[in-house]
């Protein structure tokens, strides 16, 4: 049995998300329990560990806080592989710009940037902000993640604060980027964790990919 906890923290699209992984179970013949949860010991006694997030991060950090989602989500960083998604990518840093500046769990040291109210493509046409669409992914590092899906693939994003690619602190973990007036990080991985500014579950065969294989994957590489 592989046990999946969803972190619930009330800041996700975590229907959405669950039947994407009952989903890629099923394609993979395994017997897979999903719980969507905020119990500790439920997601303590989980084999993997989804971290979600939607909204403004100075809601998301409050609820994080109040439940003590941090301390939950560095031991699962820990024992097992974790997958976060969206906001839940951004709360994962040390800061974030959005709501005059939030003070973020700080697994990752860097900073998320607000893209700006007059971003441009390189041919100086302007972009609409929040970033809402499909977008194609660089894979600039290898990753277990990544088998079966082409490079280039395209994930479907929404949001209007980004984590850039440049920070040195943030680069040496970068494992795929996109282009969207700048040059963003799509993917951050560490030991037992990776993490998508994109949301998996809504980009077809490319996201349900990348979900099947962290059903498989071992939290290495």
């Amino acid at each position: 049995m592989n046990k999946i906890a969803v972190i619930d923290y009330g800041m996700g699209n975590l229907h959405s998300v669950a039947k994407a992984l009952e989903h890629v179970g099923a394609q993979l013949g395994q017997q897979t329990e999903i719980v969507v949860t905020p119990d500790p010991q439920l997601i303590a006694a989980a084999d993997r560990v989804i971290f979600p997030g939607v909204g403004a991060i100075r809601d998301c950090m409050a609820e994080i806080n109040r439940l003590d989602v941090g301390r939950i989500v560095r031991q699962a960083i820990e024992t097992k592989p974790v997958f976060a998604i969206c906001v839940g990518m951004q709360a994962l840093m040390s800061r974030s710009e959005e709501n005059g500046g939030v003070d973020c769990l700080g697994i990752i040291d860097g900073q998320v940037r607000y893209f700006g109210d007059a971003l441009k493509d390189d041919t100086g046409q302007r972009l609409k902000v929040p970033h809402m669409g499909w977008n194609e992914v660089e894979q600039c590092t290898a990753h277990p993640l990544w088998k079966g899906v082409p490079d280039r693939s395209r994930f479907y994003f929404v949001h209007s604060y980004y984590v850039p690619h440049d920070e040195d602190s943030i680069e040496r973990g970068v494992t795929g980027i996109a282009h969207y007036g700048k040059e963003i990080a799509a993917v951050i991985s560490r030991p037992n964790l990776f993490a998508t500014q994109f949301h998996p579950e809504k980009s077809q065969e490319a996201g349900l990919t990348l979900l099947r294989n962290f059903l498989q994957w071992d939290g290495k590489g």
